[in-house]
């Protein structure tokens, strides 16, 4: 059996400290499933002046959202949901939003009136 060094039992601690952290973010993330209670809702408005959508997504796509896919003038908004459960798109990547619909509302904003140019698909 090999000698049990600082190094050895410094990264065992560490293991062992990590542990209900993993387990919690495994379980948060299990609830951000798309199918889960606390998904975002689908909305379709018009927000000053473009028609913005947001619905759970089917079939391929670039989606780190959960499953979850926003369009703004039919166009697709990559949309990406955190850790925290915020939200951001590849408009406004460095503005984390509380849900989809508030992330094609900031991308309207940032556009200003500029077209949205689909994001490709990996």
């Amino acid at each position: 059996m090999p000698e049990l060094s600082r190094r050895r039992a410094l990264a065992a601690a560490a293991v062992v400290a990590g542990a209900p952290l993993a387990t919690a973010t495994a379980a948060r993330a299990a609830d951000h499933h798309h199918d889960s209670p606390g998904s975002p809702a689908p909305f379709d408005e018009v927000y000053r002046g473009r028609r913005i959508q947001g619905r759970a997504a089917t079939g391929s796509g670039h989606h780190h959202g959960g499953g979850y896919a926003v369009y703004v003038d039919g166009a697709e908004l990559h949309v990406m949901r955190n850790a925290d459960g915020t939200w951001i798109s590849v408009v406004s990547h460095y503005d984390p939003v509380p849900d989809p619909r508030a992330a094609a509302r900031a991308a309207v904003d940032e556009l200003q009136g500029a077209r949205l140019v689909p994001f490709p698909a990996g």
